[in-house]
């Protein structure tokens, strides 16, 4: 891929690319993917989120569901007003917490959405490390509050409260969280690392791994010769806190990937890392490192198995498509469109199909929440009863 890069650009990648190699060679010259991975994204001044780029949208690296369509936002407020509005009627101030909020599109739909439906929130709070991210939201969010009048209180946290009522959000936030490679060789699956071969940075096998630490599907399955494929420790740890810190609630995420059948697939030889850059999706995890964003697809059913772990009431997965059109999001779309003015709603057409259709984001994107202490608040509902849940459960 020809790419044209500025002084700028050229002197990050490659400033970041030799701290890469001297920690390699600080660590005898081998390192795991997951620590490769955390430097690439999130090394202090340097990594992908954590120093200033334009990520998201047409003049970024990749495209969001958000960054698409408000509908996006405005499906989901079906599936939260619910626990807002019981929440609301007990007396518990009403709050909705988003890891890593991109521009800050989702929360100024969900808000615009919320105040259509006259529904005040109390508190839209944000977590996010991306600084020049979470200015972009800042300076978004009170345009909006402004432009609108709002009453609700947006604040940016460190981390997640302790005993959270409310609602727990992320969108494509655990794709992007390190994971480890591995690679299957003389029946065995041994760790997929790092290392630097003239002046480049490589892929590198290192030890087995601990049978402890494989899914029972690598362990029992039938895996031809040099399969590759990802574990993910860190993700599934994030689940388990997230889950542990969520007292009353709903956690609902958007992502893509796959339940463990299908992410080890026997067919899925090459497994699922990539680099994206300027809307370009690059096998390559070594493509200039910093100026990429590095994702892996979500193995759900672990994701699930660590929810479940924190005691949640019930786990739900469904494709983005059948959650959506659950949701009401046609409706939605002929509520804020003319479809006699085709000029209008082809904008709101266009976006509908990237949402929907199989061939673009409905059936890769995953939708995965679970709910704790529903009963609590909404007497004789389950989380299948929330609207855009109540689709066929697919764990």
């Amino acid at each position: 891929m020809d790419i044209t890069l500025t002084s700028l650009e050229t002197a990050h990648t490659e400033l970041l690319s030799q701290k890469i190699m001297a920690e390699i060679a600080s660590n005898g010259g081998w390192i795991p993917f997951s620590r490769y991975m955390e430097m690439v994204l999130y090394e202090p001044g340097m990594g992908y989120y954590s120093a200033g780029a334009h990520k998201l949208g047409a003049g970024g690296d990749f495209t969001t569901a958000p960054e698409l369509s408000p509908l996006f936002g405005a499906a989901i407020v079906e599936t939260l007003l619910p626990i807002l509005e019981a929440l609301q009627d007990q007396g518990i101030p009403t709050q909705i917490l988003e890891f890593g909020a991109g521009t800050g599109k989702l929360a100024e739909s969900i808000l615009s959405r919320l105040h259509e439906l006259d529904f005040m929130l109390d508190h839209y709070d944000i977590i996010e490390i991306s600084p020049d991210l979470a200015q972009r939201q800042e300076e978004r969010l009170q345009h909006l509050s402004k432009k609108l009048n709002l009453s609700t209180q947006c604040r940016w946290l460190s981390s997640l409260p302790s005993y959270f009522k409310g609602i727990i959000l992320a969108n494509e936030v655990i794709d992007a969280i390190p994971c480890d490679a591995i690679i299957f060789q003389n029946g065995f699956w041994y760790w997929q690392g790092v290392s630097v071969i003239n002046n480049r940075l490589t892929w590198s096998i290192g030890k087995p791994v601990e049978q402890a630490l494989l899914p029972e599907t690598l362990v029992n399955g039938s895996f031809s010769e040099g399969y590759v494929s990802e574990l993910h420790a860190p993700a599934n740890a994030w689940m388990r806190q997230v889950a542990k810190h969520l007292d009353t609630g709903l956690f609902l995420t958007f992502d893509y990937g796959f339940p463990e059948s299908e992410y080890y697939h026997a067919q899925r030889l090459e497994g699922t890392l990539m680099a994206h850059h300027r809307h370009h999706a690059i096998q390559d995890p070594f493509y200039l490192p910093g100026l990429s964003d590095v994702t892996t697809h979500v193995e759900w059913s672990q994701i699930a198995r660590s929810a479940l772990q924190e005691k949640v009431d019930d786990v739900y997965l469904s494709n983005q498509v059948s959650y959506l059109l659950d949701a009401g999001i046609g409706d939605i779309a002929l509520e804020i469109g003319d479809p006699s003015n085709p000029e209008s709603f082809l904008p709101i057409s266009n976006s509908l199909q990237k949402l929907l259709s199989e061939a673009e984001m409905g059936e890769l994107f995953k939708v995965f929440a679970f709910t704790k202490k529903l009963s609590h608040i909404l007497p004789d509902h389950t989380l299948e009863d929330l609207p855009g849940l109540r689709g066929r459960n697919r764990l």
